[in-house]
Order: C-alpha cells, then structure tokens, then sequence
C-alpha cells in the first residue's frame, strides 16, 4: 500500500519537526527537565500531574471532562482535581495505610477511579487498576500477588467478585465504595464518599524517590498466572514526552484515550500523559457506540484521539455515512495502539477523516511508547514507524545464549530493545527469574518478532508463539490478516497454524464479515481465491472458517493462542482478559 504523506492536516507544526535531528541529540536528561521534579531529587507522578499546574496558575483549565452514560457531563478543573486528591490521600493517612502499599480499582471509567488513581500516587502508596468485568478468580488473583492492602470499588462489584473469598485474603485492610452502604456488615468496609466529605482539601505531598514503585500492571501470559509488571515513578518522564513526540499533545488541545484504565494505555495515556502535559482529557463512560463516538468528537471538539485497532475496525463495520455527518474538522491527529493497526485500516482512516491513524507500539512492560508514527513523518500503512528519541530498538537473532543484530532489511527476527528507559519495568513482582529471562546481553527481548526496512520504519510480523512455519516459510499472521481485511466482506480476521504431517503447519483463518454479509462456500472460496492473488499459495490460508465475533482480550487484542487452543483440544491457558467470544 502507498506511503502516506504527510501533509497539513495536522494543522499546526507538530512537536517533533525533524525526526532524525531530534534522535540523534536526544538525551533522557532533556525529557527530566521538561518536569519540575520535587526538592532534593525526589519526583511524583501526581505532582507533575496536577500540582506543577496550579502553582503555575493554570489551576482554572479544564483537566477531566467526564461523560455519563446517559449523557451529563462533569467537569474537574486542576484545582479541584487538586483537592479530591488531596482528599484521597488524606483518607488513606486516616486508614493508616503506609507508604508503598498497594491500593486496588476495582471501577468502571468514573470520576472516583481517576481520584483515586492520582491521590494514591500523591500519598506515596502504588496504585494497581483492574477491569470492572473480571470475574472473582482473576479479580483475587491479582490482590493475591499484589498483596493488596485497600479496594476501591462499587458496592454491587463488590459483593459479586470480592465479597465471597474476602476472609482469604487477610492483609486486605480496608475496602472503599464509592456508592457505600451504611448496613455493611465488615467494619473495615467504607462510604468512601463519607471518608471524602471528612477529609481535609490540603495535603504536603510524599516525597518520592525516582525509583519508588507507583504502578503494578498485571499482564496475562500464554499460561500460568498473571505477570505484575512494576513501574516507578520515573516512568513518568517517558509518560510526558511520548505525550509531546508520538501522540503530539499540546497544552490547550482536548484529547480523547478511549482505553480503560484496567488496561496499561488506560493509566499511562487515559491519565498520566494527557494530565502531566496539561490537556484536557475527556472520559466517556459507556462502552462502545459508533454513533455516540462520532458525537463525542464532534460535541468535544478533540484535536487528538488515541484508540484500538479493534474500534477502528467497528467504525469501518459502520460505514464512512456515520462520520460525515459529524463536524469533525477540530480534529488534528489521530493515533492508535493495542495490536498492529492493519494497512486498510491506515488508508479508511486517511480517506474518512482526511488524516492517517498513526500507528504505535508498546508493552505494559515498556510503560510507554516505544516505537511510533509521528505527525511530522510520512505513514507506511501497517508499519509501526521508528524508535522514540532515546530508544534503540534492533532485530536479533538467538544463538547459543547469545544474540546478534540483524542488519539485513526485511528479514523477520525478535524486537529487541536496549534497556534504560525510564518507564521500563523494573520487575515482574516475585518473579525474579521470570523477570531476568526478558533480557539477553545488552537487549529486552520483546517476543514479538518484526522486521525493519532500508529507511528505518519497524514492520509487526507476530507474536514468537504466533508465527506460522510452513514449508520452510515464517509467516506472520498479521501479514495474511491484512490481507484479508482489504476484502470488502471481512470485519475482522485472526490466522493460526494447523499442524500438518507434510508441510509442518498449515495456515487457517477465521473470519467475522461485515453487515450484509453471509458466510457461504462461495464467499469461503472468494476469500481464498483472493488472499492466494495477494500473497501467493505458500502463505495464503487453505481454509477460512467464518465467526460472528473474534475472542479478545478487554484492551481490544484478538486471542490467536486461544483460537489455536481450541482447534486443537489444548489448555485454554490464563483466560482472564478474555472480553468478547463466541466459539
């Protein structure tokens, strides 16, 4: 697909202007300056925030516009953003919760969440966000490794995913709802609300340390138990300047992340970015809704919109029609992350809005954004674009416990990234050995496997468990599912291999069509037909089964392992983000 111009769509001069000046004169310690940090060396996430703001007199800017799903609005300024906080940090000191413990969400996209998110950081405590949908099991899991001490939640979740195993989990200090109900029965179950009302609007905030843990993400491997990945508080660096270079944020721009907060992008571009660079950050409560989503841009005038691979695709299931009757002219840039945005989705993007998404790349690992397309760079649809300034990023190859550059363009191998950034994590929590496995000589092993072109621009090929050996052949399924996305039936496509006696594996895919679309042997026979005329027999699918909907993780990702699991009778592995299904 043709390379993407850049053009005056951003309609104002981005942050970055010159990619490869900025790279090569980049150093971290340029980002840290562009934070007040506290006295002595110290730095908290929510100081850079909030606080910095309204000592500099920007306390009346709007910082949290939230949407009900009914739709009345709320709106936070910094000051009072400010204050709730400092309400919240005070109403943990009434609990006696110490520094370092981990204060739990268990919350949908409410004004409570980010509250409690924030004001846990100011008090120097580390704040651990969870999916309102999880179950019981995976909801305990997490507190279990966490050693969670305080449980922000909703009455009605609690009683239905903490309540019945509370007692198991004995350092469990005290559980905060938001929608509190006097006639609980646990003493040390709270109206949050009331606790709120008690506490004092000041706070002296905690003195960091740079290296104090702030953040526990839990990220799901193919088996065993959720990883929790650590981060600290000078991730908050990375958080703030990915926010000016990748996703271009300037200070009076309205920006939409539409992640929840259960997921890393929810907490590192759904608060932390948006806030340190001073946005206007909007916040919609309800779930997915075309129609509603066209009219939040519209009605908000957002200049930015940061989303999923899997929305998008919604929208294009919807139509181009439902865009065009929206004013949509404030928007500036539009970015998108989660799994690999496919090239038809770049160029739909282009055509509808007039603008690219820009694609980027990440882990919860990472903290942050790793390797992005910028406004001021042209876009090669279904590229992830280049390193962030003060990234190396590299192909490699393993070999006898070593690993090796690749320098050849095009050749697949794993992303490898040289450590120290500063939003890495510094480990999986009580898993030392788990932990040291990421790394190898001088690089962070990704397991994703990529390639990178002669002008510098990383390409996603798959997961390490992911890729298809066939014949002698690596094939990514990303490759073959974009492929047969640009079919006009196709919604949405997930690749797998099938084991096969002759060849090794076999490339089979499923497919979930748009509306107005039936699955039939005809259709199955045109998809093949057509994915053999854009990739050739030796990658293309032998076989295409058709689904309404695709397994995904809540943060949009399509569960390939999960596919392979059940074509082949294998354990269905750690299941706990598993959002939409249908087998």
């Amino acid at each position: 697909m043709d390379t993407i111009r850049k053009s005056d769509a951003t309609r104002r001069q981005a942050n970055l202007v010159d990619y490869d000046q900025f790279y090569a004169g980049f150093h971290w310690e340029d980002a840290e300056r562009l934070l007040d940090g506290l006295p002595g060396g110290k730095l908290n996430i929510a100081f850079e925030a909030i606080d910095r703001h309204v000592i500099q007199g920007r306390g009346d800017r709007i910082a949290i516009r939230w949407i009900s799903k009914d739709g009345p609005r709320l709106d936070f300024s910094y000051a009072e953003l400010l204050r709730e906080t400092n309400r919240f940090a005070n109403v943990l000191k009434g609990l006696g919760i110490a520094r370092g413990d981990r204060v739990y969400s268990l919350l949908g996209r409410v004004p409570e969440l980010y509250v409690a998110a924030l004001g846990t950081l100011k008090y120097g405590a580390v704040f651990c966000p969870m999916f309102s949908a999880f179950g019981p099991e995976p909801v305990k899991a997490r507190m279990e490794i966490g050693g969670a001490r305080v449980l922000v939640t909703s009455h009605s979740l609690y009683r239905k995913k903490v309540a019945p195993w509370r007692k198991e989990l004995a350092g469990l200090g005290a559980v905060l709802l938001i929608d509190g109900d006097e006639a609980e029965a646990d003493t040390d179950t709270h109206d949050l609300s009331k606790l709120m009302a008690e506490a004092g609007p000041r706070f002296s905030i905690a003195a960091t340390d740079p290296e104090d843990m702030a953040l526990l993400h839990f990220t799901s491997g193919t088996t065993g138990r959720p990883k929790g990945a650590v981060h600290v508080h000078r991730a908050v660096v990375a958080h703030h300047l990915t926010g000016q270079l990748a996703l271009d944020l300037h200070p009076d721009d309205v920006f939409w992340c539409t992640a929840d907060p259960g997921w890393v992008t929810g907490t590192s571009y759904g608060i932390i970015s948006p806030l340190t660079n001073g946005v206007t950050m909007i916040v919609d409560e309800a779930e997915f809704d075309a129609g509603r989503w066209y009219g939040i841009l519209e009605s908000e005038k957002v200049n930015v919109w940061y989303t999923a691979p899997t929305a998008i695709r919604m929208l294009m299931k919807a139509g181009p029609e439902l865009a065009k009757d929206h004013d949509l002219s404030r928007l500036r840039f539009m970015a998108s992350v989660g799994e690999p945005l496919n090239p038809e989705a770049v160029a739909w993007g282009d055509r509808t809005f007039g603008m690219p998404f820009h694609d980027n790349w990440w882990q919860t690992e990472t903290g942050g954004i790793m390797i992005a397309n910028y406004a001021s760079m042209d876009v090669k649809p279904g590229s992830m674009g280049k390193p962030l300034p003060g990234i190396t990023a590299g192909i490699v190859e393993k070999h006898d416990g070593m690993v090796r550059e690749i320098s050849r363009p095009m050749t697949i191998g794993q992303l490898a990234l040289k450590p120290g950034w500063p939003s890495m994590m510094r480990a999986y929590l009580h898993e030392e050995e788990r932990y040291r496995k990421c790394f190898v000589g001088d690089w962070y092993l990704s397991g994703d496997l990529a390639m990178r072109d002669a002008d510098g621009y990383f390409w996603f090929v798959g997961r390490d468990d992911d890729v298809i050996k066939s014949a002698g052949h690596l094939i990514g399924p990303f490759e073959v599912e974009s492929a047969l996305m640009e079919h006009p039936a196709v919604a949405e496509a997930a690749v797998i291999g099938i084991p096969d006696e002759t060849i090794g594996e076999v490339v089979k895919a499923f497919v979930a069509l748009k509306p107005g679309y039936e699955g039939s042997d005809e259709l199955m026979l045109d998809l093949l037909g057509h994915a053999r005329k854009r990739l050739g027999p030796a990658v293309a699918p032998k076989e295409v089964a058709f689904r309404n909907n695709l397994p995904k993780t809540r943060s949009g990702k399509i569960m390939r392992r999960l596919l392979k699991a059940r074509e082949l009778g294998l354990p269905e592995g750690d299941i706990s983000t598993l959002e939409s299904d249908e087998r």
